[in-house]
């Protein structure tokens, strides 16, 4: 099982997965083989364990485990990965899988008001990276990978690098931000001007880059803007670097926030995101550009958003309202 999970992390390395895809797919086929050797009665390398085995096993998250969809699919991509990219034997039609059905859900979205008020209670680097996920609607985790390189203050422009599903994309960069984003470089230039005195200051960078490019992972414009407070080995290099702050950091303060400021719904850094886009669609801005500076594949993805912004935008009131 050791060599099978070094195979995997190798291959989970050499397409650059993310350390989080790399471990949540090295856990998942270690449950799936568990679950194969109690379902056998014995242990089979998953080379030795067909569709069926693949079926079962995914059938058994639903059914017992009674997981969420998502969890479900991830355990799916990860048994996808294996078979496929470090078995080199891909998965045939998985029929009788039992699909946990996601719930058709309208997001939660905070009014004007309550974003307001949220704001006006999360203070510091949380605080900036809070405006930032309802300013110009990232994701958590797409604001703490901005590099000084990917804020263009002339344009107004935000670039997301490798966002959800590898890609590219630009969003606006908001006005009220551009000074405090200047102010939270500058930090980040002190910062890294102290670990290059102390002999480290290379960011991670991406793919091969650095192998082309030596000497670019000390530059500044490669760093982190919103750098931890304290430097980390790799785990998968083992050298020492400077990352991004923590999300749980960010988490815990904008959940302090809505705390504070008497939010009674489930309000967390991704409700920002939620309201970005609704307030968005309605001051009229149209469906098709919310969708890019969102980031969403597919338009349906976005039209979500029309449900809960519909009525609300349109002014639309209760017959109970006019009554005398």
């Amino acid at each position: 099982m050791s060599a099978l999970i070094d195979s995997a992390r190798e291959a989970a390395r050499l397409r650059h997965l993310s350390y989080a895809t790399e471990q949540a797919y090295l856990g998942w086929i270690q449950r799936f083989a568990r679950h194969a050797a109690r379902s056998h009665g014995e242990w089979r390398h998953p080379s030795d364990l067909d569709e069926a085995d693949v079926t079962a096993f995914l059938s058994y998250l639903a059914n017992e485990r009674d997981v969420a969809a998502s969890t479900q699919t991830q355990a799916l991509s990860a048994l996808l990965f294996l078979y496929g990219v470090v078995l080199d034997r891909p998965l045939g039609d998985l029929e009788g899988v039992v699909r946990v059905k996601k719930p058709a859900r309208l997001p939660t979205v905070l009014s004007r008001r309550e974003v307001s008020v949220l704001l006006e209670h999360t203070t510091g680097t949380a605080g900036l990276i809070a405006r930032l996920l309802y300013g110009a609607g990232l994701r958590l985790s797409g604001a703490l990978r901005l590099r000084v390189k990917d804020l263009d203050f002339d344009t107004r422009q935000i670039t997301v690098r490798r966002g959800k599903g590898q890609k590219d994309r630009p969003t606006i960069l908001p006005d009220l931000l551009a000074d405090p984003l200047r102010s939270q470089i500058d930090r980040a230039r002190r910062v890294h001007a102290r670990d290059l005195e102390d002999g480290h200051g290379a960011a991670v960078l991406p793919g091969a880059y650095a192998r082309k490019h030596p000497g670019a992972a000390r530059q500044l414009r490669w760093q982190f803007v919103f750098p931890s407070t304290r430097r980390s080995e790799d785990p998968r290099t083992g050298t020492t670097h400077r990352h991004h702050l923590s999300a749980s950091t960010v988490q815990k303060a904008v959940a302090r926030a809505a705390k504070a400021a008497g939010i009674e719904k489930r309000a967390g850094c991704h409700t920002l995101r939620h309201s970005f886009a609704t307030h968005m669609l309605q001051d009229g801005v149209d469906i098709r550009t919310v969708q890019e500076l969102l980031g969403h594949a597919r338009l349906a993805t976005t039209q979500i958003y029309t449900h809960v912004a519909g009525l609300n935008g349109l002014g639309v009131r209760s017959p109970l309202d006019h009554l005398d």
